[in-house]
């Protein structure tokens, strides 16, 4: 066993995780944009097919032009975070590569060609295919996106909760035994929709905050004002969307990771009727129970609840840390005896006896790597701040995209009073208290679309945090710690190419906004 799960200096462990942290951090700067920017192009371009009115059609192309910069840097991003599998967590690979790799697989042959094949009839094909057949191409690429995004949130999930799968002694590895349990998780579903519709909201305020600079400067005024209205329903959508699925998101991790859900609560000491602490020393009553359990009165296990061993909501019992350590050494010690004796030809019955051992205590092999059972805990403060952070930020943009589709549709009614409102806390003047017009609303609305799209990616940044740092120290839960995944590889080199990745990412970053700020600059093209 130790011949391929190797355990190396903490240095090495450090910088693969950091190197691997950054590449999936840039990676994700242009993947939501890409998400979210393929139904506002999709909607803008159904626009013009129904109504034939060429407004539309200079509209699509340009959120394409757009659409398509950021396209073209996430597949670069993608492609350098999955070779890192095989250059810095060679034995996670060896390990769970059947299983691991099928998703993966399947998104580059079907979603990666299919979005790729689209994307050229949707730019090259305006004046070469029909109307119709353009807009479905122009569907089909968001759709490929999607997909893709569909079979890489299938592997992260299998790494959080691994199901459809069994270990082969006799190879040494996890092997799949059900494609299914592995690609229709419940884990790996509440991801996906939690993690596609919070894209929607990046690509949402991306096209309000560049609509609103062209108010800002007077110009594309009609292709301003139609982009806030169709950005504002996807946004408002989305944002709600976001919190129904995250509260479905929650319950998961509070039934297959409990330690994430205390991490993120900071909550040492677990118990019934447990309030959501909002900031320390704040809390809404009995919110964290409902969201964990669905119940008001569930019961919520805390960090010390979880090392020294609880009752589950079912009545079965949750082994203590120290006792999953003790188990998984069983299992690691009765993998190798049944090695050695297959190896020396015992007898079936002693090689039956050590297989139930190992079958016995299988559930927490991963645990027999673990030498301070306090390793087990997260890091506290990151997952708590992180993810305040991205549910504050959420009910912000639920409360500004719901105000943004009341002015821009100029609903009867609630248009003028929200505008009156506005106007009672000084931030309308009285004299645009009755405007019926989104060109009307202050300046200071302009610069505060512009600040929210930093702070949509921070929140979805924030929402990765927790769900990495969450399951420390698991490259796969309960079954691969992280020091044994990780190749044995100098430290050097692994430092050396985070520079050099930290200085191609951050390039290629500022290449993209420089290519994007010229095109908004530039505007549509008749």
């Amino acid at each position: 066993m130790n011949d391929f799960l190797l355990t190396i200096s903490g240095h090495s462990i450090d910088w693969a995780r950091a190197q691997f942290a950054l590449t999936a951090i840039y990676h994700w700067l242009f993947v939501p944009l890409t998400l979210g920017l393929a139904v506002v192009m999709g909607i803008v371009e159904t626009c013009w097919y129904r109504t034939r009115d060429t407004f539309w059609r200079d509209a699509a192309q340009f959120w394409q032009r757009l659409f398509g910069i950021n396209f073209a840097m996430g597949v670069a991003t993608g492609i350098i975070l999955e070779f890192e599998f095989g250059t810095n967590w060679s034995n996670y690979s060896w390990f769970v590569g059947d299983i691991f790799g099928a998703p993966l697989a399947v998104e580059g042959i079907v979603a990666f060609f299919m979005e790729s094949t689209f994307v050229a009839v949707m730019y090259f094909g305006w004046k070469k295919v029909s109307p119709g057949f353009h807009l479905a191409a122009t569907w089909l690429t968001g759709l490929g996106a999607t997909i893709s995004a569909w079979w890489i949130l299938v592997a992260n999930a299998w790494m959080q909760y691994p199901v459809g799968c069994a270990f082969n002694p006799d190879t040494m590895r996890n092997e799949m035994i059900s494609f299914l349990d592995v690609a229709l998780s419940p884990f790996a579903i509440d991801k996906f929709c939690h993690t596609v519709i919070s894209a929607w909201i990046i690509g949402a305020i991306f096209v309000v905050a560049v609509s609103c600079w062209y108010l800002m400067k007077n110009r594309e005024v009609r292709l301003a004002k139609e982009s806030i209205k169709i950005a504002a329903i996807v946004g408002l959508i989305a944002s709600l969307g976001a919190g129904m699925t995250g509260h479905k998101s929650a319950q998961s991790v509070a039934e297959v990771q409990p330690m994430k859900l205390a991490a993120m609560e900071a909550l040492h000491d677990g118990g019934y009727d447990r309030g959501l602490t909002i900031v320390p020393g704040i809390e809404v009553p009995y919110a964290l129970s409902f969201m964990a359990t669905n119940d008001f009165h569930g019961f919520v296990p805390g960090i010390n609840d979880i090392m020294n061993g609880y009752k589950r909501s079912d009545g079965t019992e949750e082994p203590s840390i120290e006792e999953k350590i003790v188990r998984g050494r069983m299992a690691i010690e009765a993998l190798a005896a049944y090695r050695k004796s297959k190896t020396e030809g015992a007898a079936e019955s002693v090689l039956a006896a050590q297989l139930n051992t190992l079958n016995e205590n299988m559930p927490y092999f991963g645990y027999g790597y673990v030498k301070d059972k306090n390793d087990i805990v997260p890091p506290i403060w990151v997952n708590f701040w992180a993810f305040r952070i991205m549910v504050g930020a959420g009910c912000l943009f639920i409360l500004y995209f719901l105000l943004l589709a009341i002015l821009s549709f100029k609903i009867p009614y609630l248009s003028v009073i929200t505008r009156r409102l506005l106007a009672t806390v000084g931030l309308l003047p009285e004299t645009k208290a009755d405007c019926h017009d989104i060109v009307g609303l202050p300046a200071w609305h302009y610069w505060l679309a512009i600040i929210l799209v930093p702070l949509a990616y921070i929140a979805s940044e924030s929402g990765w945090l927790v769900a990495e740092f969450g399951r420390q120290p698991w490259t796969i839960q309960d079954m691969l710690p992280t020091w044994v995944g990780v190749s044995d590889i100098e430290s050097f080199s692994v430092a050396l190419t985070f520079f050099l990745f930290l200085f191609l990412f951050t390039l290629m970053l500022c290449v993209e906004i420089n290519i994007m700020l010229k095109q908004i600059k530039k505007g549509p093209q008749s």
